[in-house]
């Protein structure tokens, strides 16, 4: 029997849009992007050649619109974690519940999904205007652990490394993080051979948890040097930033591929930032777009 959808949990507007991204089914497209900034929607779809819708609520804009022949829908998410979570359940929604008959359609549509974004970078060989691809993310949000198959999806081994390598393991003030892979089929096209790959870190917050300090001291003023120290299978832990971990797991449950990919704007080790990058992002995000 197919399970049905009452309002409070699938809330759809009177013109038939999901509740926060003000989205209809039929203007979703398999290829998506994105971004964090509204203001970064247009900078993408500006390289379209046709638009077929572009609807705002919020901190939440979509364009779809076609790039070479390839149908795509650019949509901002805003900062952090928690917004992914109404994103990324949205989008699906608009991909695999009928909104008529509130049930779950009986083929699953799985989506393209690539988070273009900004980081800060936390290796040498990381500076700023480098192109990084997120292989493994790290969520310190907490997200994931609300969700039934988290165990089945994440990567175990690692967390536990993580965990004792920072000293968190019993911890019970900080929310365990979870590990989880980007879509290898889609971050082999993406990323290709010339961004750097890496372990990226999804923080819940831009300060504290990044290791920045103002005026509230800092839990572990240790905090970075441990993060930057760590090494796994190789890999070692590349970049902040506050969303790779919820867009990869989330997907991942929901039977979507997905990945991110970002620019370093700041390298936190080099102490050096571009606060105007938003001068030169434009090549990355030309750069999905052709592989996408």
């Amino acid at each position: 029997m197919k399970r049905f959808f009452p309002e409070s949990e699938l809330i759809i507007n009177s013109d038939g849009s999901i509740f926060h991204l003000h989205l209809k089914p039929e203007n979703l497209a398999d290829n998506v992007i994105l971004v964090g900034d509204p203001g970064r929607v247009p900078t993408v779809a500006q390289h379209f050649e046709t638009t077929e819708c572009d609807v705002a609520s919020r901190e939440f804009r979509t364009i779809t619109g076609t790039y070479k022949g390839k149908r795509i829908t650019v949509v901002s998410t805003g900062i952090g974690c928690d917004n992914i979570d109404i994103v990324l359940n949205e989008l699906d929604a608009c991909a695999n519940i009928d909104f008529e008959t509130r049930t779950e359609k009986e083929t699953l549509r799985s989506l393209n999904i690539v988070r273009i974004g900004t980081c800060g970078g936390l290796q040498l060989y990381t500076p700023e205007g480098t192109f990084v691809a997120s292989q493994k993310s790290i969520g310190y949000d907490g997200l994931l652990n609300f969700y039934a198959g988290r165990n089945e999806v994440c990567d175990l081994a690692l967390e536990e490394a993580f965990l004792k390598h920072m000293g968190w393991t019993g911890n019970t003030c900080i929310a365990h993080p979870y590990v989880i892979d980007a879509d290898k089929e889609l971050l082999d096209r993406v990323a290709g051979t010339d961004m750097v790959r890496g372990i990226t870190i999804a923080c819940g917050g831009f300060f504290g948890p990044q290791g920045r300090r103002l005026r509230v001291p800092l839990a572990d003023p240790n905090q970075n040097e441990k993060v930057e120290a760590f090494e796994y299978d190789g890999l070692n832990i590349t970049n902040f930033e506050m969303e790779s971990s919820a867009v990869a797991g989330l997907s991942r449950l929901l039977g979507h591929r997905a990945m991110t990919c970002c620019m370093v704007i700041a390298n936190r080790r080099s102490g050096k930032a571009n606060p105007n990058y938003k001068n030169s992002i434009d090549s990355l995000i030309q750069l999905v777009l052709d592989r996408l």
